[in-house]
């Protein structure tokens, strides 16, 4: 199985493109004392809509993963080798996945503050 054709591969590309259109049509235009109101908003409001999709697409992606990683041992090291050390992707990104939990939020909301102080005009 080939996790490049995933849905949720194309979910998250999707919004991470959006997302750097959104940031460097920002950039540009602030440098260019020519800010469109449509880019202010969209720098400031898409996020709360493509925040959520792009953590959705980046976890569905890597349970998609996860099968094909046990498998076939992908980054994994096994004792014995000469480093005397085990690792194991599998769990490695379990745990991945399920500290995105108790963060989603504190990232979320920092993002927003990010936001707010960038539209501060002080």
């Amino acid at each position: 199985m080939k996790i490049q054709s995933e849905e949720s591969v194309i979910l998250f590309l999707v919004v991470w493109t959006m997302t750097e259109i959104t940031r460097y049509s920002y950039y540009t235009f602030n440098l260019l004392h020519h800010l469109p109101y449509f880019i202010k908003w969209a720098r400031y409001n898409l996020f709360i809509v493509l925040y959520p999709l792009g953590v959705i697409g980046e976890l569905m992606t890597i349970y998609a993963a996860l099968p094909f990683v046990r498998r076939s041992g992908m980054y994994s090291m096994r004792l014995p080798n000469k480093y005397n050390v085990s690792f194991d992707y599998y769990y490695c990104l379990i745990i991945v996945m399920l500290s995105y939990i108790p963060r989603k939020e504190t990232f979320y909301f920092h993002v927003m503050r990010i936001y707010e102080k960038e539209d501060d005009p002080r």
